[in-house]
């Protein structure tokens, strides 16, 4: 089995495209949670199921094109790399380590992260995309 946590804010455009991904996606080999701007309210759930794969899913202000997705190893993070969350994400990811198979943090470049704005275009295409490649079993990305 294999959990991907949809982290960010819902209200602020491109900033909730975890939590609307984990929501949208459904698949068999896939159990998705909404974190929203909690991911850490969810470490016991994760002990417990000790997944094969964990994904943590966010926006990323990575300085790319809108839409521009890019999976690292949690090792792989330092700050300043990967947008404002890159701190807490790469903490989150280390503390849990010993509880899965293997983690990858997924992050997406928005376009637009604004109070009431929708997920833009490039990101809801990037979400396809990573919806695609997860229930194709072409993962990692």
């Amino acid at each position: 089995m294999n959990l991907l946590l949809g982290i960010g804010n819902p209200r602020q455009g491109d900033d909730g495209l975890g939590p609307v991904f984990a929501r949208a996606f459904r698949h068999p080999d896939w159990r998705t949670v909404n974190a929203a701007v909690a991911p850490e309210n969810f470490t016991g759930l994760i002990r417990r199921l000790h997944p094969d794969w964990l994904v943590l899913l966010d926006a990323a202000d990575m300085g790319l094109p809108p839409g521009t997705l890019r999976c690292l190893e949690p090792a792989a993070i330092r700050a300043g790399d990967f947008g404002t969350h890159a701190g807490s994400i790469g903490q989150l990811a280390d503390y849990l380590a010993d509880c899965a198979g293997q983690i990858a943090i997924v992050g997406i470049q928005p376009a637009e992260v604004r109070p009431g704005a929708r997920l833009s275009p490039p990101v809801r295409a990037a979400l396809r995309d990573l919806a695609g490649r997860l229930a194709s079993g072409r993962w990692p990305p």
